[in-house]
């Protein structure tokens, strides 16, 4: 699943590259404000449906309920095609409605809107479909309808961009950019609903041999669902209306600044949206994948009164992420500039927005796995107060910021770190209060960071060295993969991966008996 995730962003994050090329960040801005409302609305109708079904599932999977985990799926279903409609059918016609207070120009937003809002319905099932599988610990069909479905997203979002863009028409092409995800989410739903079928008779067949006497009511079963989700929504709405409010307070904090055009204004929202969101996200991806895998986990041994998996399981999470997450953002902060004038050569504005919000990538990391686990154990309300607080201080820091012309956008990527950190500490605080668990200091973060910070000399030499005789990509390229077998060498002179991590090294299975 976290393979799966990771070549998801990466196939992302390379079809972006073609367009902010050819038709630059303005197209960044309209394409990106029009997703954090496609994002809003999988919020509130169907992306908590991953953590709500999933952990359900897994419960009764544990206690062997096999006929009323079977039945939680159709209530699932039902009840995520219901709201995913409604959110559909009000994003359709409510897309003027959210243009004016995104304060874009009339008629820039409006169809890159409309053509996800049937994207909406279709994840509706998708959502409820991932989550049963997951309970049942199965990532296989999460993961291949995941590179599916961004295979089709690619395909169509290209050709359909660029088919539609002529000379300055960047709304046309966004639309077209944007339309490519609902083509995604429709070959996905086919892949999992195919899958489905493969194991239905198995899956009914089991239910039927249950012994199980009390069978759950759809209604309770669907007032569980509620429960859960509710709190899922608060949480990751404050996050993606937060990335809309960035969009929205860059759009009037700049003009307020009164050192700006109109266009410039756009393209530094652009640049915003398209550079800085897209490169940091990316690594995160691993966390996101943890986050959602360690759901039914930690369930599993939460139910079954497993103190000690619970623990290995959480620190193992970590560790794993904060060994990606941190290199990663020493990496992208030494070489912003060259990674940004690699990838967008025609547009290399951006690099300074990457190289003071690299540090975000390690927080938002940490917030993903520690929310993954609390919602494992039952406390899925707790990381709303983490994301709540983090947002509280991004707000003043954006409004302060922003207008000042030397800071301008730079204002949006400090108050994300900012934010990032508070409900980190936050999320932290309370894994110890409601587990008793904290993670190893040392190992999951003190050894990273040393071989980090090795690493970053390393890629910053490198990249200069090679710069004397060589190009920007040469040097880019030869910079990360020096950099990445320094850090590889780093950590394992300070024998910072236990044996359960070298197990998951991409290395020869000799090798990792002589590690070991």
């Amino acid at each position: 699943m976290a393979g799966a995730s990771i070549f998801v962003r990466l196939l992302g994050f390379f079809y972006r590259i073609p367009l902010t090329r050819y038709i630059g960040d303005t197209l960044n801005a309209y394409y990106g404000a029009a997703y954090f409302v496609y994002t809003l609305a999988l919020t509130l109708s169907s992306v908590f449906m991953i953590t709500a079904v999933s952990r359900l599932t897994s419960e009764r999977v544990a206690l062997g309920q096999y006929r009323n985990a079977q039945r939680l799926f159709g209530t699932a279903m039902l009840l995520s095609v219901v709201l995913g409609s409604a959110v559909s059918l009000i994003m359709f016609f409510g897309a003027d409605f959210i243009e004016r207070i995104y304060n874009f120009e009339s008629g820039t937003l409006v169809s890159a809107i409309r053509v996800l809002a049937p994207a909406v319905f279709l994840v509706s099932m998708l959502t409820v479909l991932r989550g049963y599988f997951q309970g049942m610990k199965t990532a296989a069909p999460t993961a291949v309808s995941q590179v599916i479905e961004q295979i089709f997203n690619v395909i169509a979002s290209l050709f359909l961009a660029f088919l539609l863009f002529g000379g300055e028409n960047f709304s046309a092409a966004a639309a077209g950019a944007a339309a490519g995800t609902s083509v995604g989410a429709f070959f996905a739903l086919l892949v999992m609903l195919f899958v489905y079928m493969l194991v239905a008779k198995a899956l009914k067949r089991r239910s039927a041999e249950d012994s199980t006497e009390y069978i759950e009511p759809r209604r309770k079963q669907a007032a569980a669902i509620l429960k859960m989700a509710f709190p899922l929504i608060i949480g990751a709405a404050i996050f993606t209306i937060a990335s809309m409010m960035d969009v929205s307070m860059a759009n009037n904090r700049l003009a307020a600044s009164g050192a700006f055009s109109g266009e410039e204004i756009t393209a530094l929202v652009g640049q915003f949206t398209g550079k800085f969101v897209l490169l940091t996200t990316l690594p995160v991806s691993l966390s996101m994948a943890l986050s959602s895998a360690i759901i039914p986990e930690i369930t599993s041994s939460h139910v079954t009164l497993d103190k000690e998996a619970v623990r290995q399981k959480t620190n193992l999470a970590l560790r794993i992420s904060m060994f990606l997450a941190i290199p990663s953002a020493v990496g992208l902060g030494v070489l912003a500039d060259p990674i940004i004038l690699l990838l967008f050569s025609r547009h290399p504005e951006g690099g300074a927005l990457l190289r003071y919000g690299a540090a975000s990538i390690v927080f938002l990391s940490i917030v993903h796995v520690i929310t993954g686990v609390l919602q494992g154990l039952g406390h899925v309300k707790i990381p709303i107060i983490g994301v709540f607080f983090g947002v509280m201080v991004k707000i003043p820091i954006n409004y302060y910021l922003m207008a000042i012309p030397e800071i301008n956008v730079l204002g949006g990527v400090i108050s994300t770190v900012v934010c990032f950190i508070v409900a980190a500490i936050i999320n932290l605080f309370f894994l110890k209060h409601f587990t008793d668990i904290f993670p190893a200091i040392v190992g999951t973060f003190v050894k990273p960071t040393i071989a980090a910070a090795g690493m970053g000399i390393v890629c910053y030499t490198a990249y200069n060295l090679i710069m004397l005789v060589g190009s920007n990509a040469a040097a880019t390229l030869g910079a990360i993969s020096l950099g990445f077998v320094a850090y590889l060498v780093f950590m394992l002179l300070m024998k910072g991966f236990g044996r359960r991590e070298i197990e998951l090294l991409p290395i020869p299975r000799g090798v990792k008996r002589w590690l070991v």
